[in-house]
């Protein structure tokens, strides 16, 4: 089998987080703007390949005030830098659906190399409309200081209001080109 060509489902597609908030709860926001290429090689890992890009104006927190703060120049300044993007440098299988990614995940105009962990692609699938479909999942931890995030605000008991570790999910439905 060749390589099979997909292309991410925005409308079915999220890219999650969740970070520490006064040291003692997880607020969570996700994407919804998620678009790019997945070339999956089921036969040869190497030959697969990544490019995603992630509108960050699709933030959403459940809370306007606070998504309006994160999309300010206090965060991801949203103006000055509206798209998150990661393109893969390494695909390596490491079980029968669980793979690793490494690329470079660039936020806030800095770019720096993760590694996801990725659990999939689930076994295709037709949809009722006869499209080709298959899903992914993905997590990964950053430090949102190593991109350049570094507002915060000191509380009075010890700690800061919000924390450096970020942890990333992905839900990506895939569409067969």
């Amino acid at each position: 089998m060749s390589q099979i060509i997909y292309t991410i489902d925005p409308a079915h597609s999220t890219a999650g987080f969740k970070v520490r908030h006064l040291m003692v709860s997880w607020v969570r926001g996700e994407f919804s703007g998620v678009a790019g290429t997945v070339v999956y090689d089921p036969e040869h890992s190497e030959n697969s390949r990544v490019e995603a890009t992630i509108d960050v104006s699709t933030l959403h927190t459940r809370d306007e005030q606070r998504d309006a703060h994160l999309k300010s120049a206090d965060f991801f300044d949203v103006e000055k830098y509206p798209t998150i993007t990661f393109v893969s440098k390494k695909v390596e299988k490491v079980g029968e659906r669980e793979g690793k990614v490494t690329g470079d995940l660039t936020i806030h105009g800095v770019t720096k190399e993760v590694v996801l962990d990725v659990e999939g692609p689930a076994p295709e699938v037709k949809d009722p409309w006869g499209n080709i479909k298959s899903g992914v999942s993905a997590a990964t931890k950053i430090k949102r200081s190593d991109f350049g995030l570094v507002w915060n605000a000191p509380l009075e008991a010890g700690g800061v209001l919000v924390g450096d570790e970020v942890h990333i999910s992905l839900e990506l439905e895939l569409l067969r080109k």
